[in-house]
Protein backbone atom coordinates (compact mmCIF):
# COMPACT_ATOMS: atom_id res chain seq x y z
CA UNK A 1 0.00 0.00 0.00
CA UNK A 2 2.97 2.31 -0.47
CA UNK A 3 1.80 3.72 -3.82
CA UNK A 4 0.75 7.37 -3.99
CA UNK A 5 -2.61 7.97 -2.31
CA UNK A 6 -2.93 11.76 -2.19
CA UNK A 7 -2.56 14.09 -5.20
CA UNK A 8 -2.02 17.70 -4.16
CA UNK A 9 -1.86 21.04 -5.95
CA UNK A 10 -0.49 24.36 -4.70
CA UNK A 11 -2.27 27.68 -4.20
CA UNK A 12 -0.98 28.74 -7.63
CA UNK A 13 -3.21 26.02 -9.09
CA UNK A 14 -6.46 27.48 -7.76
CA UNK A 15 -8.48 28.21 -10.91
CA UNK A 16 -8.42 31.80 -12.07
CA UNK A 17 -11.84 31.53 -13.75
CA UNK A 18 -15.10 29.69 -13.23
CA UNK A 19 -16.10 27.44 -16.11
CA UNK A 20 -19.37 28.23 -17.89
CA UNK A 21 -20.73 25.24 -19.82
CA UNK A 22 -23.63 27.13 -21.44
CA UNK A 23 -21.77 28.11 -24.66
CA UNK A 24 -20.89 24.44 -25.24
CA UNK A 25 -24.40 23.00 -24.86
CA UNK A 26 -25.85 21.32 -27.98
CA UNK A 27 -29.11 23.18 -27.29
CA UNK A 28 -29.58 26.45 -25.34
CA UNK A 29 -31.37 26.40 -22.01
CA UNK A 30 -35.11 27.21 -22.07
CA UNK A 31 -36.01 30.72 -20.84
CA UNK A 32 -36.73 31.43 -17.17
CA UNK A 33 -40.28 32.74 -16.60
CA UNK A 34 -41.75 35.33 -14.24
CA UNK A 35 -43.89 33.64 -11.53
CA UNK A 36 -46.70 36.14 -12.00
CA UNK A 37 -46.84 36.84 -15.73
CA UNK A 38 -45.33 33.54 -16.98
CA UNK A 39 -43.31 35.62 -19.46
CA UNK A 40 -39.51 35.42 -19.91
CA UNK A 41 -37.77 37.43 -17.22
CA UNK A 42 -35.01 40.00 -17.63
CA UNK A 43 -32.35 41.36 -15.29
CA UNK A 44 -34.72 43.92 -13.78
CA UNK A 45 -37.07 41.13 -12.66
CA UNK A 46 -34.27 39.41 -10.76
CA UNK A 47 -32.76 42.58 -9.26
CA UNK A 48 -34.84 42.42 -6.03
CA UNK A 49 -33.33 39.00 -5.34
CA UNK A 50 -29.76 39.02 -6.64
CA UNK A 51 -26.93 41.51 -7.25
CA UNK A 52 -26.42 42.46 -10.90
CA UNK A 53 -23.03 40.72 -11.18
CA UNK A 54 -24.64 37.36 -10.33
CA UNK A 55 -27.57 38.04 -12.68
CA UNK A 56 -25.09 38.63 -15.49
CA UNK A 57 -23.25 35.42 -14.62
CA UNK A 58 -26.55 33.55 -14.69
CA UNK A 59 -27.13 34.32 -18.37
CA UNK A 60 -23.53 34.73 -19.54
CA UNK A 61 -22.37 33.02 -22.73
CA UNK A 62 -18.70 33.54 -21.91
CA UNK A 63 -16.83 30.26 -21.50
CA UNK A 64 -14.84 31.59 -18.52
CA UNK A 65 -15.80 34.06 -15.78
CA UNK A 66 -12.72 35.56 -14.02
CA UNK A 67 -12.57 34.95 -10.25
CA UNK A 68 -11.82 38.20 -8.35
CA UNK A 69 -8.55 38.08 -6.43
CA UNK A 70 -10.29 38.79 -3.11
CA UNK A 71 -12.32 35.59 -3.60
CA UNK A 72 -9.24 33.58 -4.65
CA UNK A 73 -7.48 34.80 -1.51
CA UNK A 74 -10.32 33.41 0.63
CA UNK A 75 -10.34 30.19 -1.40
CA UNK A 76 -6.73 29.71 -0.22
CA UNK A 77 -8.10 28.85 3.25
CA UNK A 78 -9.01 25.40 1.90
CA UNK A 79 -8.30 25.22 -1.83
CA UNK A 80 -6.95 23.37 -3.67
CA UNK A 81 -8.63 20.38 -2.04
CA UNK A 82 -6.98 16.93 -2.19
CA UNK A 83 -7.67 14.21 -4.71
CA UNK A 84 -7.36 10.82 -3.04
CA UNK A 85 -6.91 7.29 -4.39
CA UNK A 86 -9.16 5.00 -2.31
CA UNK A 87 -6.73 2.10 -2.29
CA UNK A 88 -8.05 0.53 0.92
CA UNK A 89 -11.60 0.61 -0.39
CA UNK A 90 -10.40 -0.99 -3.63
CA UNK A 91 -8.75 -3.77 -1.63
CA UNK A 92 -11.87 -4.35 0.49
CA UNK A 93 -13.96 -4.64 -2.67
CA UNK A 94 -11.36 -6.86 -4.33
CA UNK A 95 -11.84 -4.82 -7.51
CA UNK A 96 -9.43 -4.03 -10.34
CA UNK A 97 -11.09 -0.60 -10.62
CA UNK A 98 -9.10 2.46 -9.58
CA UNK A 99 -11.26 4.63 -7.31
CA UNK A 100 -10.47 8.33 -6.78
CA UNK A 101 -12.36 10.90 -4.76
CA UNK A 102 -12.14 14.68 -4.61
CA UNK A 103 -12.48 15.61 -0.93
CA UNK A 104 -14.29 18.89 -0.27
CA UNK A 105 -14.76 18.18 3.45
CA UNK A 106 -11.55 20.08 4.25
CA UNK A 107 -13.29 23.44 3.83
CA UNK A 108 -14.14 25.46 6.98
CA UNK A 109 -17.82 24.58 6.52
CA UNK A 110 -17.03 20.89 5.98
CA UNK A 111 -18.52 20.81 2.49
CA UNK A 112 -18.27 22.19 -1.04
CA UNK A 113 -20.91 24.86 -0.37
CA UNK A 114 -18.39 27.54 0.60
CA UNK A 115 -17.15 27.64 -3.02
CA UNK A 116 -20.26 29.62 -3.98
CA UNK A 117 -21.16 31.17 -0.62
CA UNK A 118 -18.01 33.33 -0.70
CA UNK A 119 -18.59 34.86 -4.16
CA UNK A 120 -22.29 35.37 -3.44
CA UNK A 121 -21.51 37.28 -0.25
CA UNK A 122 -18.74 39.20 -2.05
CA UNK A 123 -20.96 40.46 -4.88
CA UNK A 124 -23.79 41.36 -2.49
CA UNK A 125 -21.37 43.29 -0.28
CA UNK A 126 -20.15 45.17 -3.36
CA UNK A 127 -23.74 46.20 -4.04
CA UNK A 128 -24.10 47.54 -0.49
CA UNK A 129 -26.33 44.89 1.02
CA UNK A 130 -26.72 44.75 4.79
CA UNK A 131 -27.32 41.02 4.78
CA UNK A 132 -28.60 37.91 3.04
CA UNK A 133 -31.51 35.54 3.52
CA UNK A 134 -31.44 31.89 2.53
CA UNK A 135 -32.83 28.43 3.15
CA UNK A 136 -31.03 25.26 4.11
CA UNK A 137 -31.99 21.60 4.25
CA UNK A 138 -29.41 19.44 6.01
CA UNK A 139 -27.56 22.58 7.09
CA UNK A 140 -24.41 22.56 4.95
CA UNK A 141 -25.50 25.54 2.89
CA UNK A 142 -26.67 27.55 5.89
CA UNK A 143 -23.32 26.91 7.55
CA UNK A 144 -21.37 27.98 4.46
CA UNK A 145 -23.32 31.19 3.96
CA UNK A 146 -23.05 32.09 7.63
CA UNK A 147 -19.24 31.80 7.32
CA UNK A 148 -19.15 33.84 4.11
CA UNK A 149 -21.33 36.59 5.58
CA UNK A 150 -19.10 36.74 8.66
CA UNK A 151 -16.07 37.23 6.38
CA UNK A 152 -17.73 40.25 4.75
CA UNK A 153 -19.35 41.63 7.94
CA UNK A 154 -22.88 40.95 6.72
CA UNK A 155 -25.99 39.72 8.51
CA UNK A 156 -27.35 36.29 7.59
CA UNK A 157 -30.85 34.86 8.16
CA UNK A 158 -31.26 31.12 7.53
CA UNK A 159 -34.61 29.32 7.19
CA UNK A 160 -33.82 25.68 7.97
CA UNK A 161 -36.22 22.86 7.03
CA UNK A 162 -37.92 22.05 10.34
CA UNK A 163 -37.36 18.29 10.33
CA UNK A 164 -33.63 18.87 9.74
CA UNK A 165 -33.57 21.55 12.45
CA UNK A 166 -35.02 19.00 14.86
CA UNK A 167 -32.78 16.14 13.74
CA UNK A 168 -29.57 18.20 13.67
CA UNK A 169 -29.54 20.75 16.53
CA UNK A 170 -25.74 20.88 16.39
CA UNK A 171 -25.90 22.14 12.81
CA UNK A 172 -28.20 24.98 13.86
CA UNK A 173 -25.81 25.78 16.73
CA UNK A 174 -22.91 25.88 14.27
CA UNK A 175 -24.75 28.36 12.06
CA UNK A 176 -25.37 30.60 15.08
CA UNK A 177 -21.72 30.29 16.10
CA UNK A 178 -20.75 32.02 12.87
CA UNK A 179 -23.13 34.87 13.68
CA UNK A 180 -26.23 34.03 11.63
CA UNK A 181 -29.83 33.72 12.76
CA UNK A 182 -31.47 30.36 12.03
CA UNK A 183 -35.19 29.57 12.12
CA UNK A 184 -37.08 26.26 11.88
CA UNK A 185 -39.18 26.56 8.71
CA UNK A 186 -42.12 26.93 8.32
CA UNK A 187 -42.13 29.85 10.75
CA UNK A 188 -44.60 32.51 11.79
CA UNK A 189 -42.17 35.20 10.57
CA UNK A 190 -43.51 35.28 6.98
CA UNK A 191 -46.85 35.15 5.21
CA UNK A 192 -45.67 32.02 3.40
CA UNK A 193 -44.78 30.28 6.65
CA UNK A 194 -47.97 31.30 8.39
CA UNK A 195 -50.01 30.01 5.47
CA UNK A 196 -48.32 26.60 5.61
CA UNK A 197 -48.77 26.35 9.38
CA UNK A 198 -52.45 27.24 9.07
CA UNK A 199 -52.93 24.25 6.76
CA UNK A 200 -50.62 21.91 8.67
CA UNK A 201 -49.43 22.98 12.12
CA UNK A 202 -47.15 19.91 12.23
CA UNK A 203 -45.57 20.48 8.82
CA UNK A 204 -42.04 19.03 8.74
CA UNK A 205 -41.11 21.68 6.20
CA UNK A 206 -39.45 21.37 2.82
CA UNK A 207 -36.86 23.25 0.82
CA UNK A 208 -39.65 24.69 -1.31
CA UNK A 209 -41.29 26.16 1.80
CA UNK A 210 -38.00 27.45 3.22
CA UNK A 211 -37.17 29.09 -0.12
CA UNK A 212 -40.55 30.86 -0.08
CA UNK A 213 -39.84 32.25 3.37
CA UNK A 214 -36.30 33.37 2.53
CA UNK A 215 -37.40 35.02 -0.73
CA UNK A 216 -40.27 36.83 1.03
CA UNK A 217 -37.92 38.03 3.78
CA UNK A 218 -35.55 39.46 1.18
CA UNK A 219 -38.07 41.22 -1.06
CA UNK A 220 -39.89 42.79 1.92
CA UNK A 221 -36.68 44.08 3.56
CA UNK A 222 -36.78 47.50 1.95
CA UNK A 223 -33.64 46.84 -0.07
CA UNK A 224 -31.47 45.88 2.92
CA UNK A 225 -31.25 42.18 2.09
CA UNK A 226 -31.03 40.03 -0.97
CA UNK A 227 -31.63 36.31 -1.35
CA UNK A 228 -28.90 33.70 -1.71
CA UNK A 229 -29.32 30.19 -3.08
CA UNK A 230 -26.91 27.29 -2.57
CA UNK A 231 -27.81 25.21 -5.60
CA UNK A 232 -30.00 25.00 -8.74
CA UNK A 233 -29.05 28.28 -10.46
CA UNK A 234 -26.47 28.51 -13.25
CA UNK A 235 -24.13 30.88 -11.42
CA UNK A 236 -24.11 28.61 -8.35
CA UNK A 237 -23.09 25.56 -10.38
CA UNK A 238 -20.52 27.68 -12.20
CA UNK A 239 -18.83 28.69 -8.93
CA UNK A 240 -18.50 25.01 -8.02
CA UNK A 241 -16.51 24.18 -11.17
CA UNK A 242 -13.33 24.96 -9.26
CA UNK A 243 -13.74 21.36 -8.02
CA UNK A 244 -13.67 19.70 -11.42
CA UNK A 245 -11.02 22.03 -12.82
CA UNK A 246 -8.67 21.05 -10.00
CA UNK A 247 -9.60 17.38 -10.44
CA UNK A 248 -8.59 17.50 -14.11
CA UNK A 249 -5.09 18.64 -13.10
CA UNK A 250 -4.90 16.09 -10.31
CA UNK A 251 -5.90 13.21 -12.56
CA UNK A 252 -2.95 14.24 -14.74
CA UNK A 253 -0.71 13.95 -11.68
CA UNK A 254 -2.15 10.48 -11.11
CA UNK A 255 -1.40 9.56 -14.71
CA UNK A 256 -4.97 8.46 -15.36
CA UNK A 257 -8.24 9.81 -16.76
CA UNK A 258 -11.66 8.81 -15.42
CA UNK A 259 -13.86 6.40 -17.34
CA UNK A 260 -16.72 7.32 -14.99
CA UNK A 261 -17.40 10.53 -13.01
CA UNK A 262 -20.06 10.26 -10.30
CA UNK A 263 -21.74 12.89 -8.14
CA UNK A 264 -24.71 13.02 -5.81
CA UNK A 265 -27.55 15.23 -6.90
CA UNK A 266 -30.24 17.15 -5.07
CA UNK A 267 -30.27 20.62 -6.58
CA UNK A 268 -27.15 20.14 -8.70
CA UNK A 269 -24.27 22.09 -7.14
CA UNK A 270 -22.03 19.24 -5.98
CA UNK A 271 -22.64 17.21 -9.13
CA UNK A 272 -22.15 20.24 -11.38
CA UNK A 273 -18.92 21.13 -9.62
CA UNK A 274 -17.22 17.82 -10.33
CA UNK A 275 -19.00 16.95 -13.60
CA UNK A 276 -19.21 20.11 -15.71
CA UNK A 277 -15.47 20.37 -16.51
CA UNK A 278 -15.46 16.71 -17.58
CA UNK A 279 -18.66 17.21 -19.58
CA UNK A 280 -16.91 20.05 -21.39
CA UNK A 281 -14.06 17.66 -22.22
CA UNK A 282 -16.64 15.23 -23.62
CA UNK A 283 -18.36 17.92 -25.69
CA UNK A 284 -15.29 19.73 -27.00
CA UNK A 285 -12.29 17.38 -26.79
CA UNK A 286 -13.78 14.06 -27.87
CA UNK A 287 -13.54 12.44 -24.43
CA UNK A 288 -16.03 9.68 -23.64
CA UNK A 289 -16.35 9.69 -19.85
CA UNK A 290 -19.63 8.38 -18.44
CA UNK A 291 -21.17 11.05 -16.20
CA UNK A 292 -23.51 9.62 -13.54
CA UNK A 293 -25.84 11.57 -11.22
CA UNK A 294 -27.12 9.74 -8.13
CA UNK A 295 -30.18 10.79 -6.14
CA UNK A 296 -32.30 9.40 -3.27
CA UNK A 297 -35.09 6.96 -4.07
CA UNK A 298 -37.27 9.03 -1.72
CA UNK A 299 -36.65 12.32 -3.62
CA UNK A 300 -36.19 11.11 -7.22
CA UNK A 301 -36.57 14.27 -9.31
CA UNK A 302 -34.43 13.09 -12.26
CA UNK A 303 -35.41 9.43 -12.35
CA UNK A 304 -39.15 9.81 -11.61
CA UNK A 305 -39.98 13.50 -12.04
CA UNK A 306 -41.04 15.03 -15.34
CA UNK A 307 -39.20 17.64 -17.40
CA UNK A 308 -41.47 20.66 -17.44
CA UNK A 309 -41.90 24.20 -16.16
CA UNK A 310 -42.46 24.49 -12.42
CA UNK A 311 -42.17 27.02 -9.62
CA UNK A 312 -38.89 27.03 -7.73
CA UNK A 313 -40.71 27.28 -4.39
CA UNK A 314 -43.97 26.35 -2.67
CA UNK A 315 -45.52 29.84 -2.48
CA UNK A 316 -44.93 30.77 -6.17
CA UNK A 317 -42.55 33.62 -5.37
CA UNK A 318 -39.41 32.28 -7.07
CA UNK A 319 -39.05 32.22 -10.88
CA UNK A 320 -40.56 29.41 -12.98
CA UNK A 321 -37.91 27.23 -14.61
CA UNK A 322 -37.94 24.19 -16.86
CA UNK A 323 -36.56 21.32 -14.84
CA UNK A 324 -37.11 17.74 -13.82
CA UNK A 325 -39.56 18.14 -10.96
CA UNK A 326 -41.68 16.20 -8.46
CA UNK A 327 -43.95 19.23 -8.16
CA UNK A 328 -43.37 22.32 -6.01
CA UNK A 329 -45.80 21.00 -3.36
CA UNK A 330 -43.48 18.02 -2.74
CA UNK A 331 -42.62 17.38 0.93
CA UNK A 332 -39.98 14.72 1.64
CA UNK A 333 -40.92 11.89 4.03
CA UNK A 334 -39.93 12.49 7.67
CA UNK A 335 -37.92 9.27 7.71
CA UNK A 336 -35.63 10.52 4.92
CA UNK A 337 -32.16 11.07 6.41
CA UNK A 338 -29.97 11.43 3.35
CA UNK A 339 -30.29 15.12 2.41
CA UNK A 340 -30.86 16.06 -1.25
CA UNK A 341 -34.44 17.08 -0.53
CA UNK A 342 -35.32 19.60 -3.25
CA UNK A 343 -38.41 19.01 -5.41
CA UNK A 344 -36.66 19.96 -8.65
CA UNK A 345 -33.33 19.66 -10.39
CA UNK A 346 -31.11 22.47 -11.64
CA UNK A 347 -32.32 23.57 -15.11
CA UNK A 348 -28.79 23.08 -16.46
CA UNK A 349 -28.53 19.52 -15.11
CA UNK A 350 -32.08 18.76 -16.23
CA UNK A 351 -31.21 19.83 -19.77
CA UNK A 352 -28.06 17.69 -19.77
CA UNK A 353 -30.11 14.68 -18.68
CA UNK A 354 -32.87 15.40 -21.19
CA UNK A 355 -30.28 15.60 -23.98
CA UNK A 356 -28.72 12.27 -22.96
CA UNK A 357 -25.38 13.81 -21.95
CA UNK A 358 -25.52 12.43 -18.40
CA UNK A 359 -27.00 9.33 -16.73
CA UNK A 360 -29.05 9.19 -13.52
CA UNK A 361 -29.90 6.56 -10.95
CA UNK A 362 -31.60 6.50 -7.55
CA UNK A 363 -30.43 4.61 -4.45
CA UNK A 364 -32.12 3.61 -1.19
CA UNK A 365 -30.82 5.10 2.03
CA UNK A 366 -30.03 1.74 3.65
CA UNK A 367 -27.76 0.93 0.70
CA UNK A 368 -25.96 4.27 0.86
CA UNK A 369 -25.31 3.96 4.60
CA UNK A 370 -23.98 0.44 4.07
CA UNK A 371 -21.47 1.87 1.60
CA UNK A 372 -20.69 4.81 3.89
CA UNK A 373 -19.76 2.48 6.75
CA UNK A 374 -17.44 0.50 4.48
CA UNK A 375 -15.78 3.73 3.37
CA UNK A 376 -15.40 4.98 6.94
CA UNK A 377 -13.86 1.69 8.06
CA UNK A 378 -11.42 1.52 5.13
CA UNK A 379 -10.58 5.14 4.25
CA UNK A 380 -11.15 6.63 7.71
CA UNK A 381 -13.49 9.46 6.65
CA UNK A 382 -17.13 9.46 7.73
CA UNK A 383 -18.88 10.78 4.61
CA UNK A 384 -21.96 12.96 4.75
CA UNK A 385 -25.11 11.10 3.64
CA UNK A 386 -25.37 13.25 0.50
CA UNK A 387 -22.09 12.20 -1.17
CA UNK A 388 -22.68 8.68 0.13
CA UNK A 389 -25.19 8.39 -2.71
CA UNK A 390 -22.31 8.88 -5.16
CA UNK A 391 -20.14 6.56 -3.08
CA UNK A 392 -22.80 3.83 -3.28
CA UNK A 393 -22.88 4.09 -7.07
CA UNK A 394 -19.07 4.08 -7.14
CA UNK A 395 -18.99 0.86 -5.12
CA UNK A 396 -21.55 -0.70 -7.45
CA UNK A 397 -19.47 0.24 -10.51
CA UNK A 398 -16.33 -1.15 -8.85
CA UNK A 399 -18.12 -4.43 -8.11
CA UNK A 400 -19.13 -4.65 -11.78
CA UNK A 401 -15.44 -4.33 -12.62
CA UNK A 402 -14.70 -7.19 -10.24
CA UNK A 403 -17.15 -9.34 -12.16
CA UNK A 404 -15.93 -8.28 -15.62
CA UNK A 405 -12.23 -7.96 -14.81
CA UNK A 406 -12.14 -4.44 -16.30
CA UNK A 407 -9.75 -1.91 -14.74
CA UNK A 408 -11.90 1.19 -15.01
CA UNK A 409 -10.99 4.52 -13.44
CA UNK A 410 -13.81 5.94 -11.31
CA UNK A 411 -13.88 9.45 -9.82
CA UNK A 412 -16.51 10.65 -7.35
CA UNK A 413 -16.97 13.85 -5.40
CA UNK A 414 -16.88 13.42 -1.64
CA UNK A 415 -18.39 16.83 -1.10
CA UNK A 416 -18.46 16.82 2.71
CA UNK A 417 -17.90 14.96 5.96
CA UNK A 418 -20.67 13.48 8.09
CA UNK A 419 -19.70 14.74 11.54
CA UNK A 420 -23.07 16.46 11.95
CA UNK A 421 -25.00 13.50 10.56
CA UNK A 422 -24.23 10.95 13.25
CA UNK A 423 -27.87 10.71 14.33
CA UNK A 424 -28.62 9.25 10.89
CA UNK A 425 -25.70 6.85 11.25
CA UNK A 426 -26.98 5.90 14.70
CA UNK A 427 -30.42 5.17 13.25
CA UNK A 428 -28.86 2.93 10.62
CA UNK A 429 -26.62 1.13 13.13
CA UNK A 430 -29.61 0.62 15.46
CA UNK A 431 -31.70 -0.87 12.66
CA UNK A 432 -34.18 2.00 12.79
CA UNK A 433 -33.49 3.59 9.40
CA UNK A 434 -36.33 2.78 7.01
CA UNK A 435 -36.18 2.68 3.25
CA UNK A 436 -38.74 4.70 1.36
CA UNK A 437 -39.30 4.98 -2.35
CA UNK A 438 -41.46 7.95 -3.23
CA UNK A 439 -44.71 6.49 -4.64
CA UNK A 440 -45.80 7.24 -8.18
CA UNK A 441 -49.29 8.27 -7.05
CA UNK A 442 -47.89 11.04 -4.82
CA UNK A 443 -45.80 12.34 -7.70
CA UNK A 444 -48.86 12.22 -9.96
CA UNK A 445 -50.89 14.19 -7.42
CA UNK A 446 -48.17 16.82 -6.97
CA UNK A 447 -47.84 17.32 -10.71
CA UNK A 448 -51.47 18.43 -10.89
CA UNK A 449 -50.34 21.71 -9.32
CA UNK A 450 -47.85 22.61 -12.05
CA UNK A 451 -48.21 26.06 -13.64
CA UNK A 452 -50.00 26.07 -16.97
CA UNK A 453 -47.44 27.34 -19.43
Amino acid sequence: MSETTKFLLTERDIPESWLNIQPNLPQPLPPVLHPGTHQPIGPADLAPLFPMQLIMQEVSQDEAIPIPEEIRDIYKLWRPTPLMRARRLEKALDTPAHIYYKYEGVSPSGSHKLNTAVPQAYYNKQEGMQGLTTETGAGQWGTALSIACAMFQMECHVYMVKISYQQKPARAALIRTYGAEVYASPTDRTNAGRGILAEDPDSPGSLGIAISEAVEAAVTSGGKYKYSLGSVLNHVLMHQTVIGQEALKQMELAGEYPDIVIGCIGGGSNFGGIALPFIKENLTQGKNTRIVAVEPASCPSLTKGIYTYDFGDTAHMAPIVKMHTLGHTFVPPKIHAGGLRYHGMAPLISALYDQGIIEARAVRQSDLFEGALLFARTEGIIPAPEPSHALRATIDEALKCRESGEQKVILFNLCGHGHFDLSAYDSYLSGNLEDYEYPAEKIEEALHHLPQI
